[in-house]
């Protein structure tokens, strides 16, 4: 449950700190980038407390990874791709607990 509260709370915190003047507005689109894990549905089981995402399910492999990180070098595209990366920084981490 904590991992899932971190889901919020970084973009939250990203938001606030680099973005303030758009606040909300960037908080969601950080947010929106959580349907990422649609790629879980094709999993069996689709949630398995003791499976690490990254390099697992499609949208998290580190090609898409690779991808997302592209994603910050451009200005339209800079929100999306740091809301990726956040999100899969975070699944990385939840893999050593």
């Amino acid at each position: 449950m904590f991992h899932i509260f971190l889901h919020f709370l970084v973009p939250a915190i990203v938001a606030f700190l680099f973005y303030r003047e758009q606040l909300l507005k960037t908080w969601l689109i950080l947010i929106a980038t959580m349907v990422v894990d649609v790629d879980h549905l094709l999993a069996v089981p689709i949630y398995d407390p003791n499976r690490c995402s990254v390099g697992f399910h499609p949208l998290h492999s580190y090609y898409a990874i690779g991808v997302y990180v592209l994603l910050l070098f451009f200005p339209k595209t800079r929100l999306v791709g740091l809301g990726l990366v956040i999100h899969m920084a975070l699944d990385y981490i939840d893999c050593f607990f």
